[in-house]
């Protein structure tokens, strides 16, 4: 009950402020001296019970009023208990503001990009998501670290690819010849061996769509229209010329079943128009898929393949089912340069809502370019906001009709790097830094070489080796913008009200918890006194005719023992029975019953026994007809227990070990009741009932 109590609470801002009174606003409540209003109360109350503050009142009922009334006495409640956590510092307790840092590291996540840029993101993705792509494409390598004047010369030869590419037919030709010459020029004699190995469709994607390849590639082939090629598209890999062969619909994951010859052969085209003759003369699919196809993994299954994506498909497959196969048709015979093939399709997903898949595509964003993109708007955002100023950027300015400059340098920082940042081994002593002029601020706050050197020594990682120079100066950029995110991040709460509210509910819904456990629930588990005395006193309170006091009585109760016999071809029942029945008029024990039935079984150990108290009504053993003193053989298949009740015991008071969850959970709530009129006396709550009259809702 406590733990459904917070979590209600959890759910209602809890703002203090106090507003400026008037006849449409009055005071509903008054807590420690502090004024709370109407208009605060009615929106905690409205969000808690799930209605629209704008919507008009309707007709009062005694369950509107009754929930009315009820939260009244939970927000004084939760108020007074908020008004003594912070009395007592339970706002400073560190473990309260570890866990709430790490709270409010996660509701500050998506404060700090541009929502502006993820929802036009998201809406790019699912409007390029009703299209599938089939691209082939060639590579000019060149790695992020490379220096500007290889960076220039790839790009110059990705510039006579295209130019290439836009004189020919045959893409694919083009694409052969390039991977060619780069086998040619490689280091690895491996690879040079290789050069004439070359695939006839070289450089071919097959079919793809949103999510599948780097951003810079996939927004390049979604501009282009089938048959163009693209110019040469930069990514972190080189520069991508790109041809868009097919642009088809959407249709999401698809089964298909297909028979499929293996071999370019006329052969093979004669097998695989004897299998199509047969198709339509009316033999089943699966039937010729068996006797024909040559996909041994489908062949048995009637060519049933599982359901697929069209980036796992080849992309003729795609393309039967794109240009108008319906579910239940195959294809005619078509060929690739895997051989020859029939398709048909069993079904097909349609395209989902855009609702439905944020999520999805929420989690494919969480790297890349595109995850970036919002974030880097922001920064730029803040940087325009706060005020940002690059010393190590040449900056002038006239005084006294005299030119002054002002710059600052990473050469400071550049003098104590090392190869060793590659391999993540950076270290550094910060006093070889002495150029202590700022590099670059963020609103009111300046950062030096010191700082940026403990950044890089901070997150060093592996990394490809290129030029120090570049690489610092590419890790300047990076400690720009973790400054200025880590700034905004301070600033938060200033200058986002909203945020701040939340921070606070959680802040107070820790607060709430901490204080809860410490005055009811965990205290009531270590007041082993109170707690005894309590159960003294409230067990004299229920009643066994009380459906309500169910849980403290035990019902009417078997004290049986049991004897299982697990093979009967060893000891029938009928002797067992005789055994047993005999035992019951001498009064023998378990033991001496138990020995008896293993004489008479004729081996040791064969028969076991167990003591049960069956409770009326809660439990299985024994039938209706079967609650009274005597025995009863329950026979299965081959074993068999034989139960004998020895006495029946009337309905009885649990103790208070046997009932102990649920007096404990009564105590609680007496050790809250308690607190709570304790609380109301020592902040002096005064309830206007006159205002909580009036409303409607």
């Amino acid at each position: 009950m406590m733990k459904k109590f917070f979590t209600l609470l959890l759910m209602t801002a809890t703002l203090m402020g106090a507003v400026a009174q008037n006849a449409n606003d009055p005071v509903i409540f008054q807590i420690n001296g502090k004024n709370i209003y109407k208009s605060q109360f009615m929106k905690d109350f409205l969000q808690a019970m799930g209605k629209d503050p704008h919507a008009a009142p309707t007709a009062c009922t005694y369950e509107k009023r009754k929930a009315l009334e009820d939260y009244v006495q939970l927000y004084v409640n939760y108020q007074t208990k908020l008004a003594d956590a912070y009395a007592l510092g339970y706002d400073t307790l560190t473990s309260l503001n570890q866990e709430l840092a790490t709270y409010r590291k996660e509701l500050a996540a998506p404060y700090l990009i541009d929502s502006a840029t993820l929802q036009q993101l998201l809406r790019e993705a699912y409007e390029r998501n009703h299209y599938v792509l089939h691209a082939a494409h060639i590579l000019v390598p060149c790695g992020e670290t490379a220096q500007p004047a290889d960076t220039l010369k790839a790009y110059q030869h990705a510039m006579e690819i295209y130019q290439e590419a836009l004189q020919t037919k045959n893409f694919y030709e083009v694409a052969q010849k390039e991977m060619r010459n780069q086998r040619l020029n490689d280091r690895d004699p491996l690879e040079r061996e290789k050069a004439n190995d070359l695939n006839p469709m070289e450089g071919d994607l097959g079919c793809f769509t949103v999510f599948d390849m780097i951003y810079a590639f996939e927004s390049a082939a979604y501009a282009l229209k089938p048959g163009e090629v693209s110019k040469p598209v930069h990514s972190r890999y080189g520069y991508h010329i790109i041809k868009l062969f097919d642009k088809y619909e959407y249709y999401g994951k698809a089964q298909m079943a297909h028979i499929w010859i293996s071999d370019n052969t006329p052969k093979a085209q004669g097998k695989i128009m004897d299998a199509y003759r047969q198709l339509k003369e009316g033999t089943d699919f699966g039937i010729v898929a068996r006797d024909y196809s040559e996909d041994h993994t489908t062949s048995n299954m009637g060519g049933m393949m599982p359901e697929l994506a069209p980036n796992q498909l080849p992309y003729a497959y795609v393309e039967a089912v794109a240009k108008g196969l319906k579910t239940g048709e195959y294809s005619e015979p078509f060929h690739t340069r895997f051989g020859w093939h029939i398709v048909k399709l069993i079904k097909q997903e349609t395209m989902p809502s855009m609702e439905s898949l944020i999520p999805y595509y929420r989690s494919r964003m969480t790297r890349g370019e595109r995850s970036t993109k919002p974030q880097k708007m922001f920064i730029d955002q803040c940087k325009q906001k706060y005020g940002f100023t690059d010393y190590t950027q040449v900056v002038t300015s006239k005084k006294k009709a005299k030119k002054v400059t002002y710059a600052a340098s990473l050469a400071a920082v550049r003098a104590v790097v090392t190869d060793s940042i590659f391999a993540a081994k950076f270290n550094y002593n910060p006093e070889d830094i002495t150029d202590m002029r700022p590099l670059f601020k963020i609103g009111d706050q300046e950062y030096d070489s010191r700082q940026f050197a403990r950044f890089m020594y901070k997150t060093k990682k592996l990394h490809r080796i290129c030029d120090l120079d570049q690489f610092v100066a590419s890790r300047y950029q990076d400690f720009i913008n973790a400054m200025v995110l880590e700034y905004a991040d301070k600033h938060l709460e200033q200058d986002n009200p909203d945020f701040g509210a939340l921070v606070d509910e959680y802040r107070h819904g820790l607060m709430i918890f901490t204080y809860n456990d410490h005055m009811v629930w965990s205290k009531a588990i270590k007041d082993t006194l109170g707690f005894d005395a309590f159960y003294r006193t409230a067990s004299l309170t229920h009643n066994y005719n009380d459906t309500n006091d169910a849980v403290y009585f035990w019902n009417q109760r078997a004290r049986t023992y049991v004897y299982t016999v697990p093979d009967q071809t060893v000891l029938p029942p009928s002797k067992a029975q005789k055994v047993v029945d005999k035992g019951i008029k001498k009064g023998w024990n378990s033991v001496k019953m138990v020995a008896e039935l293993n004489k008479k079984a004729k081996r040791d150990d064969f028969v076991s026994s167990e003591l049960m108290l069956l409770e009326e009504g809660n439990q299985t053993e024994l039938s209706s007809n079967e609650w009274h003193l005597g025995s009863f053989a329950h026979v299965t298949d081959s074993s068999y227990k034989i139960f004998v009740v020895e006495k029946i015991l009337p309905p009885e008071l649990k103790s208070r070990d046997e009932a102990r969850g649920y007096y404990l959970n009564d105590y609680q709530n007496y050790l809250e009741e308690q607190n709570n009129i304790a609380l109301r006396k020592k902040y002096n709550v005064i309830i206007h009932q006159d205002v909580i009259d009036e409303i409607t809702y």
